[in-house]
């Protein structure tokens, strides 16, 4: 199956986890899982981190043991956050200020969750390889991100 039909089927199941729970480490868990299982070679990490104050924390995730506080405007995540937007990254060493989670990282995507245009959270996917993700990942990986941010927003409002 080819990377764009992969990730269709990624969204239709993180749409059928976000329908289906109302508790989001159960869904973030879910979605997690599922996307190491739709790209088990290239996604060497793949978690979520939510912003809580000025930091970063580590939310539901499938790899090896992550850091578990990154500060807003630090390394790929936190760059990601400060700026508001997706970064794909080919050759992670070759980032200004990169957080070694793992000496095994090697390129990285960060797709930011935007709740009301405040970034809440993201997703954070790792690869062993140089240059695995590119804009077909992040046109995907934002898609997914807005059918998980829509879920946890709306169990942020009041009735």
């Amino acid at each position: 199956m080819d990377k764009q039909s992969r990730y269709r089927e990624l969204l239709s199941q993180i749409e059928v986890f976000a329908n289906a729970d109302d508790n989001p480490i159960s869904v973030l868990s879910n979605c997690a899982a599922v996307m190491k299982v739709v790209f088990p070679k290239e996604y060497f990490w793949v978690g979520f981190y939510i912003v809580d104050g000025d930091e970063l924390i580590l939310g539901p995730f499938q790899g090896a043991p992550a850091c578990t506080r990154i500060k807003f405007g630090l390394g790929v995540c936190g760059t990601a956050w400060k700026e508001g937007r997706s970064l794909v990254v080919e050759d992670v060493e070759a980032f200004p200020g990169h957080i070694a989670c793992s000496s095994l990282s090697r390129s990285e995507i960060v797709v930011p969750l935007f709740s009301d245009g405040v970034v809440i959270g993201e997703i954070d996917i790792d690869s062993t390889e140089l240059s695995i993700f590119d804009d077909v990942d992040r046109k995907y990986l934002e898609k997914a991100a807005e059918m998980i941010a829509t879920f946890m927003a709306k169990l942020t409002k009041v009735d």
